[in-house]
């Protein structure tokens, strides 16, 4: 990756995030055979790392809380917020020559978002964890106030590899979520008297 792009601090991650989420039509697309037998995906304890997370050691909730506000601030949520409308645009698209579900599938869509919002709200947890994971509180303080400082450069330098480990999560995300919202689609639509491929 060129200096020009990591010297921007979140652009290259943020970069990176816009170009895995390109693909995820596809992957959701690939995904009705194994969404049909997968089971939706376990909602982790308030407080406890997810099962795919880089979350093995403790940190305190002040410096889970600077990484998030760090992570938050540079941008890089925006990412995750076009994943969760893919999904949705995607089953549409799966539904198109059912024109009777229509309405139904709206509805339940509609409903499905507060579920949706926690699948977003994990994977910020996951990043923050990962931002907690490269960075000291004492070092989050200072790039929370202004990226120039010493703290500032240590986060330009880790950039490539929080890029590395970001998309594999994101991967390890969407898949998960395709496969969980399809089930849970085709759940609701089923309690209406609707059978979904």
């Amino acid at each position: 990756m060129s200096r020009r792009l990591t010297a921007v601090p979140g652009l290259a991650l943020s970069l990176a995030l816009g170009l895995a989420l390109l693909a995820l039509p596809h992957a959701a697309a690939a995904q009705p055979q194994k969404a049909a037998q997968a089971k939706p995906a376990a909602q982790p304890a308030a407080g406890a790392p997810a099962a795919n997370s880089p979350a093995a050691a403790t940190y305190t909730p002040a410096h889970l809380a600077l990484a998030r506000e760090v992570m938050l601030s540079s941008g890089i949520a925006r990412s995750f917020d076009s994943v969760l409308p893919a999904f949705a645009d995607q089953i549409r698209k799966q539904a198109v020559t059912r024109p009777e579900l229509s309405k139904d599938l709206e509805e339940v869509l509609a409903s499905l978002q507060p579920e949706m919002e926690l699948q977003k709200q994990r994977m910020i947890d996951i990043a923050a964890r990962t931002y907690a994971s490269k960075f000291s509180e004492t070092e989050l303080k200072e790039i929370a106030t202004f990226f120039r400082s010493p703290a500032g450069k240590h986060y330009v330098e880790a950039q490539p590899q929080l890029l590395d480990e970001m998309v594999q999560e994101m991967q390890d995300w969407t898949q998960d979520v395709s496969e969980y919202v399809m089930v849970r689609v085709r759940a609701e639509m089923g309690k209406r008297g609707h059978q979904m491929q």
